[in-house]
Formats: structure tokens, C-alpha cells, sequence
């Protein structure tokens, strides 16, 4: 793959360090600029690969395999997807958003751990209660949630998309019971209890003191100035929004390789950088909802490009792909196995693998393989040496450097 024309990388590298020494920065953030600028360059070391038929080589820088570098994630998300692949089944898949009201989202911008949390919670307990409950569909479910904090114009939005199996299996788990076609939940009373529970649960860590206000918000360290706050909350119309149902399986596999390693912006989005600032594509939602037209570029200064950027630094091992109910990992392969039992689907069954001169199958290679195959021949690209950060590979290559 070509390398875009211009990269969060080279903002970065460009405006950086002016960025640096005018902001404080948390240490996940410093983390975060350093390994996207430290990706794929001699920094990080890398490797040489020669073509095992034409005998073409190249040089590829090692990667940062940061989650918030748009570099990184395609590979991530390939792996990822490759283990998601033996879970669908042949049922209808729907789609749903759960996300904060914009006071909400101010102060889990401030406690992002604890909020972020609180959302999948609450998120995964209003969708089982309500999935439980005899007057809906009776049954055990199991979903996929994925946290998102941005917008499109990359301002704090925190929500999540969650991915669900239009079913689930009887409380005996004897029985497989499929939603009536086209409907999975009843959204309003999907909105109605997760605005309880959210609530709830924002009170109870308020009042067990886990909450920090800072900026614009230290009146609300204060009870009574906090419950004014969420007065009018409990009264307003929370977004809980479900999409139309996938096309089927593939489908879902093609919009979950976009969603769960996204993230706040691709390279692909950029659009210039120059002396009025950083340019980028972006969709306004609210002209499209008018029909005016709603794909737009936007331009921000360098500096309040990367300020939005640094909005979406999750907090260290915070896990933004979850899986509940059915899908819990612990016994996911189990639960599948006795699902596709009980409607009778086939087992999934993986692409033969071709064995090379040696034997080995593309199984045998590491799962963070991507390599790409030769450029001048299509052959297949060997390992023929490692070389640590900081120094030069031993061996020569009259070639252009890969940092693709």
C-alpha cells in the first residue's frame, strides 16, 4: 500500500515539539506523540526482507504497534478480525449506539476511566435486562461493544457501537429464540433504563469520592451542585440509536474491520498541511439529517489539530473492545459450538493452506505477519535480517526504504 501523502506523523514531527513546550501533557499523551513519531523510522529499528525469487530487496522500519497510531491498526485489526471470524452465525446481526449527553461527556472527559467504564457497564447490563425479560425476547444474549470518543471534526464524543447476534438462547439454554425480522429491542426502553443506570452508577462514584473536576467543573466536587446537574438528565432523552439490520455475516466482518481499530482520524482524511493550518476531511452530520451537503473539508491551526488528537488518548490498558453475554471470552468457543448445535449451522471451515518448498503453511508464520509480496515479481519476501533501533541494517540494499 502506497504511503499516504500526508500523515498525523508528519503534523507531529512538524509542530510537535512547538506543541511540547506550551502544553502539559499527560504521560499516556507523551507516549502517544512519541511513538507515532518514532513509527516505522530508524528509530525503532527494523528489518531487511529479500524476495525469494528475483532476489529484490527492501528495508522496513519496525512499527510502534501504538493503538492510537493510524499507522498500526489495519495489521492490528486483521488479526483481530482472523479470531472473529469463527464466532458469526448465520443469523441476522443488528447494530446500536449508546452515547453520553454532552454534560456527561465533559466530565468523563475528566474521569475517563471511570465513565468509560461506567458506559460499558451500564451499556451491557440495560441490553441484557431488557433481552431477559419474557415481554421482549426471553433470552440470554451475547454482544460485541467498541468505544468510540470522537466526532467526525474530532471532538470529545464518547459512545459505543455495539454489535449483536438478533437472538439468543433460553434462559435453559436449550432453545435458540431469533427477534422478530428487522427488530431486535425496543430502543426507547433501551434509553430509558440506561439513563437510570448510568445515573445511578455516576451518583454512587460521586458520592464514594472517585470523580476529580478540574477546568470549569470544581463546583461539582460539591453534592448539591452535582445533583443540579444531573436534575434535568434524569428527564432528558438519552440517544440509544439501532441501525438497520447487516446483510449478513460478511457484512458484519466488513464494518467491524472499519469500527474496532479506528482512530480519531486516518491518514487517509488529511488533506494538507501548510502555513493556515492542518486540513482534513470531515461528514456534518446535522446538514446531511437537512439534506444540504454534508461531506466537508475543515481546517484547524496546527496546534488545535493536535489538542483534538490528544482529546481520544485512552488511559493505559483500558480494553476499548469488549465482549459480554454469550460472548464472553472465557467460554465463547463453547457457547458458539453449542449454538450452531442447536440451529443446526455448519461448522466454519478454513481456507486450505498451500505449503511451500520447506513444508510450512501460512499458519506457520507469526501473526503479525503483513508482509506485502515483492514489488517487482510478486514473489514471496524473506527475513534475512534484524537490525536494533538506532543502527544501520549490515546488509546492502540499493533499493528504496519501505515506510509503508
Amino acid at each position: 500500500m502506497a504511503r499516504p501523502s500526508l500523515e498525523v506523523a508528519d503534523i507531529l514531527n512538524r509542530h510537535g515539539d512547538a506543541f511540547l513546550a506550551r502544553h502539559r501533557l499527560s504521560r499516556g499523551q507523551l507516549k502517544v506523540i512519541g511513538a507515532i513519531r518514532a513509527c516505522r523510522t530508524a528509530a525503532l529499528g527494523g528489518h531487511v526482507m529479500r524476495c525469494s525469487d528475483c532476489d529484490h530487496a527492501t528495508i522496513a522500519y519496525n512499527s510502534c504497534r501504538n493503538r492510537h497510531c493510524p499507522r498500526c491498526q489495519s495489521a492490528a485489526a486483521k488479526d483481530w478480525l482472523a479470531d472473529r471470524q469463527a464466532d458469526l452465525l448465520p443469523v441476522p446481526y443488528y447494530h446500536l449506539v449508546f452515547s453520553l449527553p454532552a454534560p456527561i461527556a465533559a466530565i468523563a472527559f475528566q474521569n475517563k476511566a471511570e465513565l468509560y467504564g461506567l458506559l460499558f457497564r451500564a451499556a451491557a447490563a440495560t441490553l441484557a435486562t431488557i433481552a431477559i425479560d419474557p415481554k421482549h425476547l426471553g433470552a440470554r444474549i451475547g454482544f460485541t461493544s467498541v468505544l468510540h470518543t470522537w466526532g467526525s471534526a474530532m471532538t470529545h464524543h464518547p459512545h459505543l457501537h455495539i454489535i449483536a447476534p438478533g437472538g439468543g438462547l433460553s434462559p435453559d439454554g436449550a432453545r435458540w429464540i431469533s427477534c422478530r425480522p428487522g427488530f431486535f429491542l425496543p430502543v426507547r426502553v433501551l434509553s430509558r433504563l440506561f439513563r437510570r443506570l448510568f445515573l445511578e452508577g455516576l451518583a454512587a462514584l460521586h458520592a464514594g469520592g472517585r470523580l476529580a473536576f478540574h477546568g470549569d467543573l470544581p463546583h461539582l466536587v460539591e453534592a448539591d451542585a452535582f445533583a443540579a446537574l444531573l436534575a434535568p438528565l434524569r428527564r432528558a432523552d438519552w440517544v440509544v440509536y439501532a441501525k438497520r439490520p447487516f446483510g449478513g455475516p460478511d457484512a458484519v466482518l466488513a464494518y467491524l474491520a472499519r469500527y474496532t481499530h479506528r482512530v480519531a482520524i486516518a491518514n487517509s482524511r488529511l488533506v494538507a498541511m501548510d502555513r493556515h493550518g492542518v486540513t482534513f476531511r470531515w461528514k456534518d452530520y446535522r446538514a446531511r439529517s437537512s439534506g444540504k451537503a454534508w461531506r466537508k473539508t475543515m481546517t484547524l491551526t496546527a496546534t488545535e489539530f493536535i489538542r483534538r488528537f490528544l482529546l481520544h488518548v485512552l488511559p493505559d490498558g483500558f480494553h476499548r473492545i469488549r465482549h459480554y453475554g454469550l460472548l464472553t471470552s472465557s467460554r465463547r468457543a463453547e457457547t458458539i459450538a453449542r449454538i450452531r448445535q442447536i440451529i443446526a449451522a455448519p461448522i466454519p471451515v478454513a481456507a486450505p493452506q498451500e505449503h511451500d518448498a520447506n513444508g510450512c503453511t501460512e499458519a506457520d508464520e507469526p501473526r503479525d505477519d503483513h508482509r506485502p509480496p515483492c514489488p517487482c515479481c510478486g514473489g514471496r519476501m524473506i527475513l534475512v535480517e534484524r537490525f536494533a533501533p538506532g543502527t544501520a541494517p549490515r546488509t546492502i540494499v540499493a533499493v528504496r526504504i519501505d515506510t509503508s
